[in-house]
C-alpha cells in the first residue's frame, strides 16, 4: 500500500499543496482586520469574464461632485498570485476609500489564482479586464445600450488610472508594457498612468533588504519565495520574465514608452530595494517615473489601513500624480 499524500507547501494555511499534486484552498481565513466602511461610497459586483467566471466590484462616490465627469481607477489587489480577492475586507476597505477620498469610479477585478491557475493566467485576467472597460465604453458611446448603468453619463473613459497593490502592482506594470503609451488598442478609453503599490517582483539573486531584512511583521523571504514556487509556470525561476522585469530572461524596455508610473513603497519592506532597483533602471532608460519611500512602513500599510494618517499621505501623492497626468 501507498503512503497517504501529504503537505508539501503550506501557503499562509491558506493553500495547501500535497504530495498526490492534490491542492486544498481554504474558505475559513480569520481576517486580522475589518471592513472599514464610513458611508461615503457605494459599490456593486459585475461578472466581467464569463468563460473564468471572475467578477469585479464598482465602487464610486454616494454624493459624486455635481457636472463633472469622475475618472476611472483600476485597483488589482495584492496576494503573492496566490491568494487574496475584491471580496477580502482589507481589498473591499482600501476601494470604498479610494472612491470616497479622490472622487473616482474604482474599477477592483478578480483574476485566477495560483497554484490552480499559474502565470500567465492573472497577467492574461488583468488585461481582460481593462478590455472589458474598452467594450463598456463603445457601448456606451454608441447609444444603443448594453453598458452598466455606472458606466453612462458622468464617467470620464479618457482619464483612467491603474493601480495594483503588490503582486497587482506587478500586473499594472506589464499592463504598462502591453498597452503603451496612450494605450492606443484600447481606445476610447485611455491610461494616463499607473500607480505600483509595493510591486511584488523577484530575482534569484538576493538584494540586501532581502538577504538581511528587516523582517516585517506579515512578510518574509520564505513566504515570498513560496509565492513565486507556486505561481509561475512550472519548472521555471522568479527570473521568469513575468517574475523579474529586468532579470536574464527578460526583454529589453528600452525602447518601449510607458505612461508616467508611480511607485510607492515603505522603508521597511523586505522587498524595498528590488523595487528601489526597477524605479532606478527604468528612470535611467528616461522614463516618467516617480518613487516614494514611507519611512518605517511595512508592506501592505495602505490596503490594510486605508484610514491611517499615513494613508492620506498616500491619497495626496495618488491625487497629484492623477492631476498632473489628466492636464
Amino acid at each position: 500500500m501507498g503512503s497517504l499524500p501529504h503537505v508539501v507547501e503550506n501557503c499562509l494555511g491558506i493553500i495547501q499543496v500535497l504530495s498526490d499534486g492534490s491542492i486544498f484552498r481554504s474558505e475559513d481565513i480569520k481576517f486580522p482586520m475589518k471592513v472599514q466602511d464610513d458611508g461615503s461610497a457605494v459599490w456593486k459586483d459585475c461578472l466581467f469574464d464569463k468563460k473564468h467566471n471572475l467578477h469585479l466590484r464598482l465602487y464610486k462616490p454616494r454624493s459624486p461632485p455635481p457636472a463633472t465627469n469622475l475618472p476611472i481607477l483600476y485597483f488589482f489587489h495584492g496576494g503573492g498570485f496566490c491568494v487574496g480577492s475584491r471580496t477580502w475586507p482589507n481589498c473591499h476597505s482600501c476601494c470604498l476609500r479610494l472612491a470616497s477620498a479622490l472622487q473616482v469610479l474604482v474599477v477592483s477585478p478578480d483574476y485566477r489564482l495560483a497554484p490552480e491557475h499559474r502565470l500567465p493566467a492573472a497577467v492574461d485576467d488583468a488585461f481582460s479586464a481593462v478590455k472589458w472597460l474598452q467594450n463598456q465604453a463603445l457601448f456606451s458611446n454608441s447609444g444603443v445600450g448594453g453598458a452598466d448603468e455606472w458606466l453612462g453619463e458622468g464617467i470620464d473613459f479618457e482619464r483612467v488610472f491603474i493601480v495594483g497593490d503588490s503582486s497587482g502592482g506587478n500586473l499594472a506594470h506589464h499592463l504598462a508594457v502591453e498597452l503603451s503609451r496612450g494605450s492606443p488598442g484600447l481606445a476610447p478609453v485611455r491610461v494616463r498612468g499607473y500607480v505600483l503599490m509595493a510591486p511584488f517582483f523577484g530575482g534569484t539573486v538576493r538584494t540586501k533588504s532581502e538577504a538581511e531584512g528587516p523582517p516585517e511583521q506579515y512578510l518574509n523571504l520564505e513566504i515570498l519565495d513560496r509565492f513565486w514556487r507556486l505561481s509561475v509556470p512550472n519548472g521555471a525561476t522568479a527570473d521568469h520574465p513575468l517574475a523579474n522585469p529586468f532579470g536574464p530572461y527578460s526583454p529589453s524596455l528600452d525602447s518601449v514608452k510607458l505612461d508616467p508610473i508611480l511607485v510607492l513603497v515603505g522603508g521597511s519592506e523586505v522587498m524595498k530595494d528590488r523595487i528601489e532597483g526597477y524605479a532606478k533602471r527604468l528612470k535611467e532608460m528616461g522614463k516618467e517615473i516617480e518613487y516614494v519611500v514611507f519611512k518605517g512602513e511595512e508592506h501592505g500599510f495602505f490596503v490594510n489601513q486605508p484610514f491611517s494618517q499615513v494613508a492620506k499621505q498616500v491619497l495626496q501623492k495618488i491625487h497629484h500624480f492623477m492631476h498632473k497626468n489628466s492636464l
